[in-house]
């Protein structure tokens, strides 16, 4: 215990330029205050946003930037006011280190809705430095952003909890679709569609996994455990699924038309945006209208829904697909996810990797 004054160096994996080629990158870490804690970075998933922002694909990119948001590690020490951790306590750190602490959002414990809320790497933090993810050394995060991850959790599969996760089971729980019972479909299955899988099989419901080929079946079906797989050209099939559903949470980057998904959900369903996507998406009225039906959104989730799907996952026995590999590997994971070639998450084995080449 107590606070920690000294900076410390740190090597990072950092992206210099919108290349996104991440290389070895000495650093100093902001002094450690009375409500931080100081992790020793274990492993970091790898998720799609890395590569947005690595490339500086959302144009607000600053370099040099050490990705990840995935981030387990081990506590090695907390300043004089931290009440929830202690030294040997294994945690993770998900997409935000601050918020403003008493806007509407942020009292109703969904900081991810602040307008103030400073994320785990390429922003700014309170002291004026800029904040860096979990592809390095070591963090220093503040308490309220730090999560316990359940005893006899492997770091590896809690890592693609903190974002993929707690982001398929926000809406869930948000929109009352927790229950048991219920009738849903993923659309996309990529790292957080994968997630939404096993985590609504989890709450017991029948899932269907809508794809635009039949590529995935066998993995949906088999691997992942979905109930039913649908190919979204496949207008029989289509035609067979139509006012059947009690929601779809559409996971899928990139435009695409929404009224094919509207005519699947039943009365009062819900279709549940996730994709970052920069065009305008089109839908006629009367698709909503007829069924009462939502398009909605939903935004990562708060700590306190991280801390929830880290013990639903645990309590129920969910484990991503994953597959580890070092640092130095890291550039190729990039590619690789950036061709969709991972099944179905990427973690990188930090502390079993050399961070100097």
């Amino acid at each position: 215990m107590g606070c920690l004054e000294a900076e410390r160096k740190i090597i990072g994996w950092a992206a210099r330029d919108p290349s996104g080629v991440l290389s070895p990158y000495t650093y100093t870490l902001r002094n450690t205050g009375a409500e931080d804690v100081y992790i020793k970075v274990i492993c970091c998933g790898i998720c799609h946003t890395d590569i947005h922002q690595a490339k500086n694909e959302l144009g607000m990119s600053n370099y040099p930037m050490v990705p990840g948001h995935e981030v387990v590690g081990e506590v090695v020490e907390t300043g004089s006011e931290v009440t929830k951790f202690k030294a040997g306590d294994i945690v993770g750190v998900g997409c935000l280190v601050g918020c403003c602490k008493s806007c509407r959002p942020c009292n109703a414990d969904v900081e991810q809705y602040c307008n103030k809320k400073i994320w785990s790497y390429n922003d700014v933090y309170l002291d004026g430095k800029p904040t860096q993810g979990g592809f390095s050394a070591a963090m220093v995060v503040h308490q309220k952003f730090v999560a316990k991850i359940p005893e006899g959790m492997a770091p590896e599969q809690a890592a693609p909890l903190l974002c993929a996760g707690v982001t398929v089971y926000s809406p869930l729980k948000h929109f009352g679709l927790n229950q048991s019972g219920l009738r849903g479909a993923i659309l996309g299955l990529g790292g957080v569609g994968h997630m939404g899988v096993l985590i609504a099989k989890a709450m017991g419901h029948h899932v269907t996994v809508i794809s635009s080929s039949d590529k995935k079946r066998v993995e949906a079906l088999e691997h992942l455990g979905a109930d039913d797989y649908l190919v979204s050209s496949d207008s029989a099939r289509m035609q067979e699924v139509a006012d059947s559903l009690d929601y779809i949470i559409d996971t899928v980057p990139a435009g695409h038309p929404l009224e094919p998904y509207l005519s699947l959900l039943k009365l009062d369903g819900k279709l549940i945006l996730m994709g970052v996507i920069s065009t305008p998406l089109q839908f006629v009225s009367p698709m909503l209208m007829i069924g009462r039906k939502s398009i909605t959104g939903s935004f990562i989730g708060s700590m306190k829904e991280t801390e929830e799907v880290l013990e639903f996952c645990k309590e129920k026995g969910v484990a991503s697909m994953i597959e580890v590999v070092k640092m130095d590997y890291v550039n190729n994971a990039l590619e690789r996810l950036e061709k969709n070639d991972v099944r179905y998450r990427f973690v990188v084995d930090v502390v079993g990797s050399k961070l100097i080449e």
